[in-house]
């Protein structure tokens, strides 16, 4: 990623109040981006986007995708030079109790953002985030390309799995590669697993319960102990959306494709892993045990192939996955110490400068 391609770039991003849009934001903000945010308010309390301070430093609108000309309105308003969509309804046990309002946000608020694109002339790059689990999971040991199969078993995986197949007809049809001098746009898909970082308190994800557990001073109640996941620092798939932006605006239709960014295959662990080793570097008698409780399907297997970034972009992972876990440990605690005084910001922006400065 070249950090000068973006001083001074109008970027329109939605869903900037979520857990990776705060991050995504001070991101931008912090490489001198002109950044514009369209998103519901926060979905948790507390929530990164208000302890990190984050509408310090951009615009910020209050909409829902799912209205599409609030959405137009605020992305023509911008002018960006490049927009990335993050907006999603995004929890797969949520989807299962709210199946129409994950599909109208995770499909049709696609197609309003799509929309809103080609409305707006000066957009030439855009790149829509959508999961890993848009792939037809078969369990597979190894990791799943690009060219896989959409699918999804459940309303979210499903929803995710409908978003690229929206995004692929646009592209054919209104982006298409081949026709790229005539209409300028340069449309790209990022798939990343399981994200986790500082100052994430959503509900039923498992570092914000374990955070939760702690303050209680009761263990974590974990699931599946033995569903393994693609585990890796919110940082590291926000980085490959930055580059695959700028490769699209830079190139244009050459890198108009779905792109896989997952960690190294050595930091695909189980829940039990993560969870031990999230107690043993929190302390303090930090603990969990087994819920056993019925739950509903979610995959045991997933892993993603991340050679295709690797190779055409020149990506990949910077944070092993135990370092990630101290740094998201070292995120809390100083939270926890003192959660009216301590500068949130100030520290965010640090672990971004880290990652940044992090030999690959």
């Amino acid at each position: 990623m070249n950090a000068a391609f973006w001083q001074g770039k109008r970027v329109f991003l939605t869903g900037h109040t979520g857990f990776k849009g705060s991050w995504l934001s001070l991101w931008l903000q912090q490489l001198g981006a002109e950044v514009t945010g369209f998103s519901l308010p926060p979905p948790s309390e507390p929530s990164l986007f208000n302890v990190a301070c984050v509408q310090q430093g951009m615009c910020s609108f209050t909409g829902d995708i799912r209205d599409a000309d609030a959405l137009r309105t605020a992305m023509q308003a911008a002018k960006p030079d490049i927009a990335i969509h993050m907006a999603a309804q995004a929890l797969v046990r949520y989807s299962y109790a709210h199946p129409v309002e994950t599909y109208s946000t995770n499909v049709m608020g696609l197609v309003h953002f799509y929309e809103a694109v080609r409305a707006t002339p000066s957009i030439r790059a855009v790149v829509n985030v959508t999961s890993d689990k848009c792939y037809e999971n078969q369990e597979w040991p190894w990791g799943y390309r690009e060219n896989e199969p959409m699918g999804g078993y459940d309303p979210y995986s499903n929803s995710k799995g409908c978003a690229e197949l929206v995004t692929s007809a646009y592209r054919s049809s209104y982006f298409n590669p081949e026709k790229h001098a005539e209409h300028g746009v340069a449309l790209g898909s990022g798939r990343a697993g399981n994200v986790i970082g500082g100052g994430d308190w959503a509900e039923d994800r498992l570092i914000p319960d374990m955070v939760r557990a702690i303050a209680a001073g009761r263990p974590v109640q974990i699931r599946s102990p033995h569903a393994i996941r693609p585990w890796q620092h919110v940082l590291e798939p926000l980085s490959g959306y930055l580059t695959l932006a700028e490769h699209l605006y830079q190139h244009g239709a050459a890198y108009a494709e779905g792109f896989n960014f997952g960690p190294h295959d050595a930091d695909a662990r189980p829940v039990e892993w993560i969870i031990s080793r999230l107690c043993a570097s929190w302390g303090d008698g930090a603990s969990w045990q087994l819920d056993g409780a019925p739950q509903p399907h979610e995959a045991t297997y997933l892993k993603l192939d991340c050679s295709k970034a690797r190779s055409r972009l020149n990506w990949q992972p910077r944070w092993n996955l135990a370092h990630t876990i101290d740094q998201i440990v070292a995120w809390h605690q100083a939270y926890a110490a003192n959660p009216a005084g301590s500068d949130m910001r100030a520290l965010t922006l640090a672990q971004i400068a880290a990652y940044q400065n992090t030999d690959i």
